[in-house]
């Protein structure tokens, strides 16, 4: 049954164009699913009913999988279910049976303005610290995602214009806006990178050591360097790239309440995505009321929470 799969992942990236890293989850999860699959003696992708989606799903809950990461590979297969259909080699899509596991709406914890202006409070005097100094305060001035951020080339950048040129999620582009400290660290770093990098080089971000000195950055080296960061100062909550772009979005939504604005610049398709950071806004607002006012409910209120969330 593995057999069929590689086929698929070639589609995805050739016909659908995905990410490397979207093709790696959809090959983990569809693996994962026909282990399940070969272990229950099913040789044909149309025995799998939706009785045997359901055992999956059990399994993996017994596992302790998220309903997110269930729901995911639920996906998985059900894109997977369409193409073999439309190769001939399945007649059906059971997955249409089954519906998808509620999970816990989270909010995003952004960090509040005094912990990002600590983060961006350091020395840059090396190729690494500037480099850091401007991957920061791009993802903080301008809310892109790590996977926008890496693959972004020195065209992109329209240092002038104080904007960048972003290849957002679905191969969509969007101008992402910068402020004068990002436009003040991307400077120093083009400095800095001319220095070390290959002329035939255009990304705009790259490594200085290993097997890919002079390359593009990773996604994985970017996380490393941010949480890194994070503990040299002093933080004491885990800085990851994502909560950049929350605290971008919640401080800018914050300031000038224009919801419809932070939706064009974090590239977000629908408003009812971008509206979570309303949600963050008045529970900021809630804390300080239980706080202050005189006639206020001391008592944690209900409905909210505060837990991290990779919301898009």
């Amino acid at each position: 049954m593995l057999n069929d799969v590689n086929p698929f992942l070639e589609h995805l990236k050739h016909e659908r164009q995905l990410s490397l890293h979207t093709i790696k989850n959809y090959y983990h999860d569809l693996k994962t699913a026909i282990r399940f699959f070969e272990a229950q003696n099913i040789q044909n992708w149309d025995d799998i009913k939706d009785n045997t989606l359901r055992a999956l799903i059990v399994c993996q809950r017994n596992e302790k999988k998220q309903p997110k990461s269930i729901n995911r590979q639920l996906s998985a297969l059900k894109t997977f279910f369409e193409y073999l259909i439309r190769e001939q080699k399945a007649f059906k899509n059971p997955v249409t049976l089954i519906p998808s596991l509620k999970t816990p709406k989270a909010l995003p914890k952004p960090l509040d303005v005094d912990e990002m202006l600590h983060l961006l409070d350091f020395k840059k005097n090396n190729f690494s610290s500037i480099r850091d100094a401007a991957i920061l305060e791009l993802l903080y001035s301008s809310g892109v995602r790590i996977s926008e951020l890496i693959s972004l080339n020195l065209e992109d950048l329209d240092l002038k214009q104080g904007q960048i040129h972003v290849l957002g999620k679905g191969k969509k582009t969007r101008i992402a806006l910068l402020g004068r400290f990002a436009l003040n660290a991307l400077e120093a770093w083009l400095v800095e990178r001319n220095i070390y990098a290959n002329p035939a080089e255009v990304a705009l971000f790259i490594n200085n050591h290993g097997k890919n000195k002079g390359k593009r950055i990773s996604a994985r080296a970017i996380q490393y360097r941010v949480y890194q960061m994070g503990l040299k100062q002093g933080l004491d909550t885990r800085i990851h790239p994502h909560r950049l772009r929350h605290s971008f979005a919640s401080h800018l939504l914050e300031s000038s309440g224009d919801l419809r604005a932070v939706q064009e610049l974090l590239g977000h398709a629908s408003l009812n995505t971008t509206q979570i950071y309303t949600q963050l806004n008045f529970q900021h607002l809630a804390s300080v009321y239980d706080k202050c006012h005189p006639r206020a409910n001391q008592s944690k209120r209900k409905g909210f929470t505060s837990d991290s969330s990779e919301i898009e």
